[in-house]
C-alpha cells in the first residue's frame, strides 16, 4: 500500500491536538516511500534583492522555459513562486539578482474568565480621541487562517469582508464537511479577537478581514500564506493574526521574513509560537520573525484535578482536556485499565475510572466508547515521553484528563486499585505545550508575551467550543493590539509592541522564581496598563548576540529608545542588576524626558566568559519612573549555544522519474552531516543515505537517485548534523519501495 505523508508543501495550523501526537527529534514517524502523495514538480519561493515588474521576472525566467511562475509577490516580499523541477531551480539560484530560494514549507494551524483576567473588562472604562469606549472600533484585524463562519450570530457583526486564496474567491468561509476535512480553528480564532454576541471577544467591535489560506484539514501552503499577506497589505489592515506555524526555529524563512515586510508597512503582526514545549529551542516559524509579536500560551484561572492513591502519599496531576466535564467526586473510585479505549476493551469500567493508553483512537473516540461502557472518567496516558494536553471534537459530560507516560504505566502496574480526585487552583502559569525560544541563528527572545491559552472557549461553526494552544493566545494578544490603535491611532507597530511588552507581568513559577525570558518574553499581558503606558521602550526586549570564550573580556553594546509619551515630564532610572562575577553592565545615568520626547540611550555589558557555564544567559533589567517599572528582558548566549543542529527533516519522491528528495533544515549549518540506515528489525547499519562537510546554514535540498537505495524493507533513518562539537540527530522510519504498484 501506498502510505507516504509528507509535509514539505503545507502549512499546518497549531491546536493541541485531538489524537495526533506532537514529534520531536526522538521520536519515530512511520513514512512509506511507495507513493508519497507530493506532485510531479515542486513549488518553490525565489525572494529577489529588489522589487521586480512583471515583465523583469519574466526576463529572468526566460533561459528556464519548463519552470512555471505562479505568483508574484511585492508588498510581503519581493519576490515570486515557481512550478518545476528542482534541478533547473538550483540553476536559477545562481542568478545574483536573487537572495533567497526556499522550498513551500509545510504549516498546521494552532486548536469569560481569560478575558477579565488580562483586563479586557476594565479597558471598556476607557475612552479614545473621539470620545468612544475601547472596543477596536474602527480597526481592521485580518485572520489568516482556515476562513470564518461569518454567518455565525457572533460574528455577523465583525465580519467586514476578505478573501479565500485556497479557492481563489472572495467567499473566506470554512471548510465545510462536503468540500473535505471541515475546519473550525479560523472561527475559534475570530471569536476571541472579537466576538460580538454570547462570546465577547477581547475588541468585540473591531472588524474581521479573513482570509483563506489553509484548506480542508487546517493545511495550505507557503505560497498561499504568502499570498494572503500580500492581500492584507493591499487591504491595508492594521494588525494580522496568524495562528499557525510549522517545526523549523529559523529567522529567514520566506513568512517570517514577509511579516518582517508587513510590519515595515505599518501593519502588527501577531503569531502563535507553537505548541511543541516545554524544551527550548522549540519556537516554530513565524513565530520567529523578529518584528512580529510572538505569543506564548498561560493559564488562566483554572482548577487542576489531582489522583490520590489510598492508602499511599501518591499524588499524581491530571491535565484537563477541553471539552469535556469536571473531575468533581464526593467519594472514593477504582481505577481500572482499559486498553487503548476501543469497545471491547472497556468491558469492566462501569462506575470506575478508565485508564487508557493513547494512540489508535483520537480522545473523543476514547473517551466516548468509554463513556458508552458506563466509565465515570477517563485518564489517557501518553505512548511517548512527557506531558500532553489536549482537545475533545465534541463536548462531553464525562471528564477526561491525561498523564505522562511515566505516571500512566506506574497506574498500570498497579492493577485495580481506589484513588480519590482532589482540585487545586491554578493561574499564571506557563503551558507545558507552549513552546520556547530562543531563536537559532539570531539569538532572539522568542515569544515577545504570553496570554491566556488554556480552556478558551469560543465560536465554532455552529456553536461555541473550547480549545486550547499558542492559536488561543495569539487572538487575545491581535485584540488587545485593536484596542490599543483605537486609543492610539498614529502609533507604529513597533510603539504598540512596546507598550504590550513594557507593561506586561512577568510570570513567576510555583517554585517562586521568574520563567526565563525565552519563555515567557516580557510576560502575561495587561491591556489597560498597555493602553495607557505612559512610556514606551524600543525594541522592547535586547539581545547581546554570542560572545566568545576565546575573548579574556567581551563587550557588547545594545540601543534602546526610550519614549515620554505622557503630557508630563518623567524622570528615568535604571535599577542596578545584581552583582554577578565575571559580569559587568554600564548603564545611563537618571535622566528627564519631556512629554513626547525621545533619548537613544546605550547599554552596555562586559562579559569574562569564563566564569560562566551555561550556554544562555538571559534576565530582565529594570527601568523605573516614577511608580512605574519597565521590565525589560535581555539575553546572551556563549560560543554556539545547545541549540537543534538538525531538524525539519522529510522525504519524498523526486521530480524526475526514479529519484527521491530530502530536504532537512540546519540551524547554524553543520561541521559535518549524514543521514545513515539501518535495518529496522536488527538496528543493523546498511549505509549512509547521504554525508556532506560543512554545510551552509537553512534549508538544504537533494535528489537521491533510486540506485543510491538499499534494497526494499522498512529502515530506520538517523539524520544526523555537527556543529561546533555538537551533534543531534532525528531517527525517522522509513519504508522503500522501488517499484510503483
Amino acid at each position: 500500500m501506498k502510505k507516504f505523508i509528507i509535509l514539505l508543501s503545507t502549512i499546518l495550523l497549531l491546536p493541541i491536538q485531538s489524537s495526533a501526537t506532537i514529534l520531536s527529534t526522538s521520536t519515530v514517524a512511520t513514512s512509506t516511500l511507495s507513493n508519497p502523495p507530493i506532485p510531479k514538480e515542486s513549488i518553490t519561493i525565489v525572494i529577489l534583492k529588489k522589487p521586480h515588474s512583471e515583465q523583469e521576472i519574466k526576463n529572468l525566467l526566460a533561459p528556464y522555459p519548463e519552470l512555471q511562475i505562479r505568483h508574484i509577490f511585492q508588498e510581503a516580499v519581493y519576490g515570486f513562486s515557481v512550478k518545476g523541477n528542482i534541478e533547473t531551480i538550483e540553476k536559477l539560484t545562481k542568478n545574483n539578482q536573487i537572495v533567497n530560494v526556499s522550498p513551500v514549507s509545510t504549516y498546521q494551524a494552532e486548536s469569560e474568565e481569560n478575558i477579565r483576567m488580562i483586563g479586557g473588562d476594565a479597558v471598556r472604562m476607557f475612552f479614545d480621541h473621539k470620545d468612544r469606549r475601547l472596543t477596536g472600533e474602527g480597526v481592521k484585524v485580518g485572520v489568516i487562517d482556515t476562513g470564518i463562519d461569518y454567518t455565525h450570530p457572533d460574528l455577523r457583526k465583525s465580519y467586514g469582508g476578505g478573501r479565500d486564496i485556497v479557492d481563489g474567491d472572495t467567499d473566506p468561509m470554512e471548510t465545510r464537511g462536503s468540500a473535505g476535512k471541515a475546519t473550525l480553528h479560523g472561527t475559534h480564532v475570530a471569536g476571541i479577537i472579537a466576538g460580538n454576541g454570547k462570546i465577547q471577544g477581547v475588541a468585540p467591535k473591531a472588524k474581521i478581514i479573513a482570509y483563506r489560506a489553509l484548506g480542508p484539514g487546517g493545511a495550505g501552503t507557503t505560497e498561499q500564506v504568502l499570498a494572503a499577506i500580500e492581500q492584507a497589505i493591499k487591504d491595508k489592515v492594521d494588525v494580522v493574526n496568524l495562528s499557525l506555524g510549522n517545526d523549523v526555529n529559523g529567522p529567514d524563512l520566506p513568512i517570517s521574513l514577509a511579516l518582517n515586510r508587513a510590519v515595515d508597512k505599518g501593519i502588527v503582526a501577531v503569531v502563535a509560537s507553537g505548541n511543541a514545549g516545554p524544551d527550548v529551542w522549540t519556537v516554530g516559524s513565524p513565530g520567529t520573525a523578529s518584528k512580529a509579536i510572538s505569543v506564548g500560551a498561560s493559564t488562566p484561572i483554572m482548577e487542576i484535578p489531582y489522583f490520590l492513591i489510598e492508602g499511599t502519599k501518591e499524588k499524581i496531576r491530571i491535565e484537563p482536556m477541553t471539552g469535556s466535564g469536571k473531575f468533581d467526586f464526593d467519594r472514593s473510585v477504582d481505577l481500572v485499565e482499559g486498553g487503548i479505549g476501543k469497545k471491547e476493551d472497556l468491558k469492566n469500567v462501569f462506575g470506575k475510572i478508565a485508564l487508557i493508553k493513547r494512540g489508535g483512537l483520537t480522545f473523543t473516540e476514547k473517551a466516548k466508547n468509554a463513556y458508552d461502557a458506563g466509565a465515570k472518567a477517563v485518564l489517557i496516558y501518553n505512548n511517548t515521553s512527557g506531558r500532553f494536553m489536549g482537545n475533545l471534537e465534541k463536548q462531553l459530560s464525562i471528564p477526561v484528563g491525561s498523564l505522562s507516560k511515566t505516571e500512566g504505566e506506574f497506574l498500570k502496574g498497579k492493577g485495580t486499585l481506589t484513588a480519590r480526585i482532589t482540585t487545586l487552583e491554578e493561574k499564571d502559569q506557563l503551558a507545558d505545550f507552549s513552546s520556547r525560544g530562543p531563536v537559532t541563528g539570531s539569538w532572539e527572545i522568542k515569544p515577545d508575551i504570553v496570554a491566556p491559552g488554556v480552556a478558551i472557549q469560543s465560536t465554532i461553526p455552529g456553536g461555541y467550543l473550547s480549545l486550547q494552544g499558542t492559536s488561543m493566545a495569539a487572538p487575545h494578544i491581535a485584540g488587545a493590539c485593536a484596542l490599543i490603535k483605537q486609543a492610539h491611532p498614529n502609533w507604529t507597530p513597533l510603539q504598540i509592541k512596546a507598550a504590550i511588552m513594557n507593561t506586561a507581568k512577568p510570570l513567576v513559577k510555583k517554585e517562586s522564581t521568574l520563567y526565563h525570558t525565552y519563555e515567557q518574553g516580557a510576560g502575561r499581558i495587561q491591556i489597560t496598563n498597555a493602553v495607557n503606558a505612559s512610556s514606551l521602550v524600543t525594541p522592547s526586549s535586547i539581545q547581546f548576540g554570542k560572545f566568545q570564550l576565546a575573548d579574556r573580556k567581551d563587550r557588547h553594546s545594545a540601543y534602546v529608545n526610550v519614549e515620554n509619551t505622557s503630557s508630563k515630564i518623567m524622570r528615568y532610572s535604571f535599577k542596578i542588576p545584581e552583582q554577578a562575577e565575571g559580569l559587568r553592565w554600564k548603564l545611563p545615568f537618571t535622566f528627564t524626558l519631556m512629554p513626547g520626547q525621545k533619548r537613544e540611550i546605550e547599554i552596555e555589558l562586559t562579559v569574562e566568559p569564563s566564569f560562566f557555564k551555561k550556554k544562555i544567559q538571559d534576565g530582565y533589567l529594570s527601568l523605573t519612573t516614577g511608580t512605574d517599572t519597565i521590565q525589560i528582558p535581555y539575553i546572551y548566549v556563549l560560543e554556539e549555544p545547545d541549540y537543534p543542529r538538525v531538524m525539519g527533516f522529510d522525504i519524498g519522491k523526486g521530480d524526475k522519474p526514479g529519484t527521491y528528495r530530502y530536504e532537512v533544515y540546519l540551524p547554524g549549518g553543520a561541521d559535518e552531516f549524514g543521514i545513515a540506515l539501518f535495518k529496522k528489525e536488527d538496528y543493523r547499519f546498511v549505509g549512509f543515505l547521504d554525508t556532506g562537510r560543512n554545510l551552509r546554514k537553512g534549508m538544504v535540498r537533494k535528489e537521491i537517485a533510486v540506485e543510491q537505495l538499499p534494497a526494499e524493507g522498512i529502515y530506520i533513518a538517523k539524520v544526523f548534523a555537527k556543529k561546533a562539537k555538537k551533534e543531534d540527530f532525528i531517527e525517522t522510519e522509513i519504508t522503500i519501495v522501488k517499484t510503483e504498484e
